[in-house]
């Protein structure tokens, strides 16, 4: 009996829990893309970033807090996966060749792949804070930098004498 491989194995579990489809209505570059949003767990990302916005706006308008489920339920209507899916499976699609979903799939099913979905959120967020702090700590620097060419604009241009009236 032949020895199936971790890889093999999981891209044949990630695949039958696609949404079963009749054969005639299949399209391999949209099932590659399937197998994609699932191994980067794309739903799971959008509905966490709808969790933020709620609670974003939560903390910017505390008077909100009596109505979290309905703020809650309007972001999902309007910016949850399912509001959005069909929209970012489009721009996927116009933008991923089949063969270039299927590379990306064989990146994410790898440990190392699983890492770069695991961690990079966590980089890009330390990196923000980092370009944060940076601009805090030399907000100063823009401040004179504003004032210095304000000024200069604002001092009257250097005139230059005119010619006396011809009598």
């Amino acid at each position: 009996m032949r020895r199936i491989s971790l890889l093999s194995l999981l891209t044949i579990l990630l695949t039958t829990l696609t949404p079963l489809t009749s054969l005639a209505d299949t399209d391999p570059q949209r099932d590659e893309l399937e197998t994609l949003f699932k191994l980067t767990r794309m739903e799971q990302k959008i509905n966490e970033s709808v969790d933020f916005a709620v609670q974003l706006q939560l903390q910017q308008n505390p008077g909100l807090r009596q109505h979290q489920a309905l703020l809650r339920s309007f972001m999902q209507k309007y910016i949850g996966w399912e509001a959005l899916k069909e929209d970012i499976a489009a721009m996927y699609l116009r933008t991923f060749s089949q063969q270039e979903l299927e590379q990306m799939n064989a990146f994410y099913i790898t440990p190392t792949g699983q890492k770069v979905i695991e961690q990079l959120p966590l980089l890009v967020q330390e990196r923000n804070q980092l370009a944060m702090q940076r601009l805090q700590g030399n907000i100063g620097e823009l401040q004179r930098l504003i004032e210095q060419e304000s000024s200069q604009s604002a001092s009257p241009a250097p005139t230059h004498p005119s010619p006396p009236p011809s009598p």
